[in-house]
Formats: structure tokens, sequence, C-alpha cells
């Protein structure tokens, strides 16, 4: 994906709009940069805006409990960007070691969905505001964000960055822009956003819709502009002729007490349709419990299937569920369902 000067400097911009007094106070920002440098997203939102604010970067070589404790305790850092499980683990860790989180004004998360109970936590402790935005790479990477106020809404990735349109589409035909409230595909244009895949034309021709970056992701924006992901096109599920977006059903099994972490997939079944299938990961498991993906007990399977169908459409609610130690996830935190479901389907080839 081929980032210009300029789309980065526009991020840059629009993510120092965004963020009020950021770099503005007497001593300068310090930047806990845990996020990996080589991703778009730790790139702009460290590496590139330290030297536009005057920011001091505290290197992180990964987030490991150690030296996160070791950086929070020294250097009290006041800009956290981040994913869901960075805040998580800054949380567990300020609990258990009584560290003061005080310092940190404000906190951005991208990536992964963010758990409302993931805000309320680090609010509690902090005293200062953790707002989910949305972006890709392709797009230097933010298009999306919470507002850094009392307006921001939990569950959402929030409204355009200054300078930038966001609408959702039909997937089928990108032309027609679809009424607040349906579901469609995200479409995207600003300056932040780039211009096209290195020597892939073809590809390129199909990404763009008069001028509209077209995102991958299924999403509703509402009235007052506000966007919710719900899925990438890549990744629905089809039952039934029904259509089913893993986010909405690992959001309904991560409000259940034993889940601590959720993956939903599709697998084949024989009239080439697919069934919901969830891998979890349980509260109470022991610490560096390792094991082979299994088939939950009986209890927890008719817990987990009564809880869904209490919050979810009946097609919707997961068939069959698997415990695993970890779910697959890349550098980010990102929870990889195509890895995921791989290694489902090969344990059900046994």
């Amino acid at each position: 994906a081929v980032l210009s000067h300029r789309n980065i400097c526009a991020n840059l911009i629009q993510g120092k709009a965004w963020v009020p007094g950021l770099g503005e106070q007497a001593d300068p920002e310090r930047m806990l940069a845990a996020l990996p440098m080589f991703h778009a997203y730790g790139m702009t939102m460290n590496g590139a805006l330290a030297p536009l604010i005057g920011g001091e970067l505290l290197l992180l070589p990964a987030p490991e409990p150690s030296l996160l404790q070791q950086v929070i305790k020294k250097k009290k850092p006041t800009w956290v960007p981040g994913v869901p499980a960075l805040y998580q683990a800054i949380v567990k860790l300020a609990e258990e070691k009584d560290l003061d989180l005080s310092t940190m004004r404000n906190s951005f998360s991208g990536a992964s969905a963010l758990p409302v109970e993931t805000v309320e936590n680090w609010e509690k402790l902090t005293h200062g505001r953790l707002v989910e935005g949305y972006g890709l790479t392709e797009t230097s990477p933010i298009v999306l964000g919470n507002p850094m106020s009392d307006d921001r809404r939990p569950g959402y990735v929030g409204v355009p960055f200054p300078d930038t349109e966001a609408r959702v589409v039909d997937q089928d035909d990108p032309t027609k822009v679809l009424d607040y409230g349906e579901e469609g595909e995200l479409v995207v244009r600003g300056p932040q956003v780039f211009g096209g895949y290195l020597h892939q034309e073809q590809l390129n021709e199909k990404i763009f819709a008069d001028g509209w970056f077209r995102t991958g992701d299924m999403a509703v924006m509402e009235a007052d502009g506000f966007v919710k992901i719900v899925s990438r096109l890549k990744e629905m599920i089809v039952t039934g002729g029904f259509n089913v977006y893993p986010a909405e059903v690992e959001e309904a099994l991560l409000e259940h007490p034993e889940v601590k972490e959720a993956a939903v997939v599709g697998l084949s079944k024989e009239d080439g349709s697919e069934r919901v299938v969830a891998a979890v990961t349980l509260a109470e498991a022991a610490e560096g419990e390792e094991h082979e993906p299994r088939r939950v007990g009986e209890k927890l399977h008719d817990s987990l299937r009564q809880h869904c169908k209490k919050v979810l459409t009946g097609y919707k609610v997961p068939r069959e569920f698997f415990h695993v130690a970890t779910l697959p996830a890349d550098q980010m935190g990102k929870v990889r369902r195509t890895e995921m479901r791989a290694i489902l389907e090969e344990l059900e080839r046994r």
C-alpha cells in the first residue's frame, strides 16, 4: 500500500486536531510507543507524530509486563495509542502492582473492537480519555474516530476525521448510497487515503469507485454520522441464506462471565453453506495453560448457547463451541479469524 508523504502528514494534522491540547502542555508529551513501527498505526501515531508535537518517545521492543511496569513507573506516559489488549494488560498490571496511571490523559484505540468494560476500567484508573477509532494501512491509517469528549459512543468507531468523508453503500453496486441504519460496505475519501497498491493496476480499479476507497468492511451509519463496524466482507458467514457477522456474535459471547476472548468463524456444511462456530478462551483458565483445541463441556456449551439466544437471532447462535488456550493474533493483537478457521477445520478432519 503506497502511502505518500502528503497522506501521512494529513493524518498527523487531523489527529492533532482531534485530541484537544495534544503537544500544547508546558512539558513535552511522553508517548508510550508499544505499537510496532513497521505498522502504519505505530509509525503514524508515535514515530511521525512525536517530531510534529515535540514529544518524547518511550520506545518498547515489546509490550511485556515487566517493560510496561518499568516505563510507567519511571516515565509516566501521557499519550497512549494502542489496541484493546494493551489497555487490558496495563489495567491488570496497575491493579496487581499498584501503579499510578493518572498521567495518561489521552488514549486512542484501534485494530480491533474495544470492549466497553475496558474503557470503563481504563478511565477509572487514569481519569483520562480512551476512545475507539477506525482505519486501515491504506488510510495512513485513521479515517474515523470517537470524539475525545462525553460525546463519544462506546461500540461505535466514531465519525469522520477532519476533511474526511465516509458513507455506506451497496456492496454489489458501490455507487448506490444506503439509508441511515442500513448495513453495507463502508467507503471513504480524504487526503490521508492512499492512491493505490504498487504495480496492481487491475486491483486498483476494483477498490476505488468514483474516487471513493472501498474498505471491504461492512458498517452501519447513524443519522448523526456515527459509524459502527459490523464485519469484514471476507469474514461474513452465510448460513441458511442469512448473513452472520462474526464481530456481532463475538461481542455477545464476551458478555458471558466465563469467556475472556472469542473468535467466530464459518465452517462448511455438506450443502455448501456454513455453520456458525465459536472458539473461546476462558476467564478462569490456568496461567500458562497449554492444550489442543477441544470442544467445551456439555454444561458450558449449554450455558453459552442459552446466553447467545438471549441477545442474538437464532441463526446467529453458534452451533459448536471450542476451548482454545490462546487465539491466533497478529502483532497488533488483532485475531486472525482465517487462521482460527484453519485450526478448527484441521481438528474436524482428524
